[in-house]
């Protein structure tokens, strides 16, 4: 939802200069391609839990976290900070996935390397991978 409004936003702050004359044919172009492209990448977070790997993919499936889930050690219930925002960048929970909301789950690594998933049922997930990391140990 907050995807479409900034797109919304975007278009209108883009349609403003048109509206005094035409651009260059090339950097009409280039603006809304841009959004196209980030919308397509990134308008959706897909978390699955297929035995042996916990898949994290965003958009069309291009940009995604694939971990296996013996590797998993750990998975508890998180509220993100709204600075941390969204998207995907380093937190303290280390690299956050996250499209939208202020919910997720933390996941500890065996090697110690830590990530976090944002999503609307985060107790619903943790209680989904807990399981399976049970039985890997």
């Amino acid at each position: 939802m907050v995807i479409w409004a900034l797109l919304g936003a975007s278009v209108l702050v883009w349609v403003g200069p048109i509206s005094q004359g035409p651009p260059p044919f090339g950097s009409s172009l280039v603006l809304p391609g841009v959004f196209l492209t980030t919308i397509a990448l990134f308008y959706k977070l897909t978390i699955k839990i297929d035995d042996p790997t916990l898949l994290a993919s965003f958009g069309i499936g291009l940009v995604k976290k694939k971990v296996p889930l013996a590797e998993i050690v750990r998975c508890e219930p998180i509220r993100i900070r709204w600075w941390y925002g969204w998207g995907i960048h380093l937190t303290p929970y280390g690299w956050l996935y996250n499209v939208a909301g202020w919910d997720g789950v933390a996941i500890t690594l065996r090697d110690g390397r830590k990530f976090a998933l944002g999503t609307d049922d985060p107790h619903g997930l943790a209680a989904a991978i807990r399981p399976l990391i049970d039985e890997q140990s």
